[in-house]
C-alpha cells in the first residue's frame, strides 16, 4: 500500500483460496504501509507517513508519531490486518479524524450453515454494541455500532501524559464461503465529524466486491 494521499480508488487483498475482494476508498486517505521488504523499508515509509500526517511538527514528534505507528503492527498481525488508512477534516470547524481498517480472519467453525446469524448471535452476547444484520450487494453481513475506551499516546499530547478518550465504532462482518470472514471498521474519536464518516464508510461497505480466480464476481450466501 502506499502512504501518498490517495484519490478516490479501488483497493483489493487476496484471501484463501484464491478469493479476492475488492473495495473502493474515498479520497484524502493516507494509508499505512503494509508491504515493505523489511524493517529498514517500513521504518522509511513510516517516517514519510508522519511527515505528511504532521506536515507542522517539529522532526521529533514526527518520529514519535511514526514510533507509535509502528508499535501497533504486532496488533495488526494478530488481529489479521491488511489495510489500514485515516482521514482528517474539518467539520462544522471542528478537526476531526477516522481511521479505516480491513481484516482477514477464520470463520469460528461452530458458525455452521448460517454463519451470518452466528456472528450476530455472538456479536449480542458479548455486548460489543448495537446489532443488526444487511444485505450487501456482495452477500449478507453483520454490523455493530459502538463506543470503545482508548487513549492519545503523550507524545502527541499537550500534557506529555497519555490522554483517555472514548472511540465510536462501526464494524462490518460478512462470512465468506471459503471459511472466512471480512471485517471492515470505521472508528471515530470525534463525534462532530461522525455524521459524515458514517456515511462514508457505508460507501465503502457497499463498495465491497468478491472475485474467484477467474476474475467471475461472487455473491457471498451468508
Amino acid at each position: 500500500m502506499t502512504t501518498d494521499i490517495v484519490d478516490e480508488a479501488q483497493r483489493s487483498l487476496l484471501g484463501s483460496a484464491g478469493t479476492e475482494v475488492r473495495w473502493i476508498m474515498p479520497d484524502g486517505f493516507l494509508e499505512l504501509p503494509f508491504e515493505a521488504d523489511d524493517l529498514d523499508e517500513l521504518a522509511e515509509r513510516l517516517v514519510e507517513l508522519a511527515q505528511q500526517a504532521l506536515p507542522g511538527a517539529t522532526e521529533e514528534v514526527q518520529l514519535q508519531y511514526a514510533a507509535m505507528c509502528a508499535a501497533n503492527y504486532d496488533e495488526f498481525i494478530e488481529a489479521g490486518v491488511q489495510y489500514a488508512g485515516f482521514v482528517t477534516t474539518e467539520v462544522d470547524g471542528v478537526r476531526c479524524t477516522a481511521t479505516v481498517s480491513v481484516s482477514h480472519m477464520d470463520l469460528d467453525e461452530r458458525a455452521g450453515s448460517s454463519p451470518t446469524g452466528f456472528i450476530a448471535s455472538t456479536m449480542r452476547h458479548i455486548e460489543l454494541g448495537q446489532v443488526g444484520e444487511v444485505h450487501l450487494p456482495c452477500g449478507p453481513a453483520v454490523t455493530c455500532v459502538g463506543n470503545r475506551p482508548a487513549s492519545i499516546d503523550g507524545s502527541l499530547t499537550r500534557s506529555g501524559q497519555d490522554e483517555p478518550i472514548w472511540t465510536s465504532f462501526i464494524q462490518v462482518q460478512i462470512p465468506v464461503s471459503n471459511g472466512t470472514v471480512l471485517l471492515l471498521e470505521m472508528g471515530t474519536p470525534t463525534v462532530e465529524g461522525w455524521d459524515v464518516f458514517s456515511a462514508m464508510f457505508a460507501g465503502v461497505v457497499k463498495s465491497v466486491r468478491f472475485f474467484d480466480e477467474q476474475g467471475t464476481p461472487l455473491v457471498m450466501p451468508g
